[in-house]
């Protein structure tokens, strides 16, 4: 093998056994400064020169997710995240019923919000509800991940990574819904039905107290919670009607950046940063080896046919997003896109990558989110209990996912 491909696939391994890993060790490499590292060594090396790095990065992608963190940020500032959670949630009667609309609340927020962000602003709250119900908050939490990974493979701007795969598959937001958003509801209430069986001993009818209405009431001006709410709306609105999607996004963000209320710096703490910068990294790493010609090795191996099958692709795509997470997986699967017949495939890639999110606590970003805001209230939950939700959680919405699609539902 020539030297200078060698040198490319020695990159491309370190820098995805960096992200794998969340380290390099004994450096205190993190994710995103891997990525980065390895974009500039593949152009250090030659593999890509400055200007073919630069078109290797989707910018539209970058655009649209820097656009939604904006416009989240803003609905997390003023407060709508929370009364839409306590409106939620105070209408529970029982366990059951609380399980119900946790599962329900958090999917759909997560369709259209990027889950992560749904979780870091729904736990606490849902701590906080449980504690005031007296009910175990430990069905009610896996349920928020589970639920937020699997609402967000409804639509493109649910997960980071259906914005990559959107990206290079060129799907509307619309197409993209229509044959998602059914498999995600009926992964919704597989997910309900699970947890709800597991912990059906502990789903007690719950006991109020003169404090539950009180739950978290959010102290912020109206105004401020109808402009966001209305510039949220409006997003989604001009992605329905066909507008690109990033163009959409950024409008969005820069419209909502126009307020006397919050400073900008507020707004500017509350965006993943380090996100984009790995984003940014990975699309150039991922343009260096494809010029080693690696991924038509791979395809010649497994075979182009059988690797485009839903169910070998299914099962490809979640050993490889709980190996080194989703979104690096859907990046690293982007060369071998350009050898599938059909726009199927990337439907394959984008579901089967987020609800195999689901199979273990490292699956997904939203999983450590979730587990992280607990253990700050002195909640454990083992790496166990969460497996006992999350492996059949998966497997079923995993073949639900291959059965709707192969059936073109």
């Amino acid at each position: 093998m020539p030297l200078h491909k060698l040198l490319a696939l020695t990159v491309f391994a370190l820098t995805y056994f960096a992200i794998a890993t969340g380290k390099l060790p004994p450096l205190r490499l993190d994710r995103a400064g891997a990525a980065l590292a390895g974009a500039v060594a593949m152009s250090v090396i030659g593999a890509v020169d400055r200007r073919q790095a630069l078109d290797a990065i989707d910018f539209s992608t970058l655009a649209l997710l820097l656009g939604m963190m904006i416009v989240v940020a803003n609905l997390r500032l003023s407060g709508a995240f929370t009364l839409a959670a306590r409106s939620l949630l105070i209408r529970a009667r029982s366990g059951f019923g609380l399980l119900a609309l946790n599962v329900a609340g958090a999917g759909v927020l997560a369709a259209f919000f990027i889950n992560d962000v749904v979780c870091l602003a729904l736990a606490p709250i849902l701590i906080e509800a449980a504690q005031m119900l007296r009910a175990r908050p430990e069905p009610f939490l896996l349920a928020l991940a589970t639920a937020s990974n699997i609402g967000s493979a409804a639509t493109i701007t649910g997960n980071p990574q259906n914005m990559i795969v959107a990206g290079y598959a060129h799907l509307t937001y619309g197409a993209f819904a229509l044959r998602l958003s059914p498999i995600a509801l009926a992964g919704l209430i597989v997910d309900f039905a699970t947890i709800a069986y597991i912990y059906r001993h502990q789903l007690r009818p719950i006991r109020r107290t003169p404090s539950t209405r009180t739950l978290r009431r959010p102290h912020r001006p109206r105004l401020l919670m109808w402009k966001s709410a209305a510039i949220a709306l409006g997003t989604l609105f001009g992605f329905i009607s066909g507008y690109p999607t990033d163009m959409v996004a950024l409008a969005a963000g820069a419209l909502a950046l126009f307020t006397r209320r919050i400073k900008p710096e507020r707004v500017y703490h509350l965006i993943d940063w380090t996100l984009l910068l790995m984003f940014a990294g990975l699309f150039v790493v991922v343009a260096g080896v494809e010029t080693t010609g690696f991924q038509n090795q791979v395809l010649k191996i497994v075979g182009p046919q059988s690797l485009a099958h839903p169910a070998v692709l299914t099962v490809v795509m979640a050993a490889l997003s709980n190996t080194v997470s989703n979104v690096p997986a859907v990046m690293l699967i982007r060369p071998l896109y350009r050898s599938f017949e059909n726009r199927e495939s990337a439907l394959v890639i984008a579901s089967a990558s987020t609800l195999a999110g689901n199979l273990t606590v490292l699956g997904s970003i939203a999983n450590l989110i979730v587990l992280e805001e607990a253990h700050k209230q002195h909640i454990e939950i083992s790496f166990g209990e969460y497996l006992q939700v999350g492996l059949p959680v998966t497997i079923l919405t995993l073949l639900l996912d291959i059965a709707m699609l192969s059936a073109g539902l």
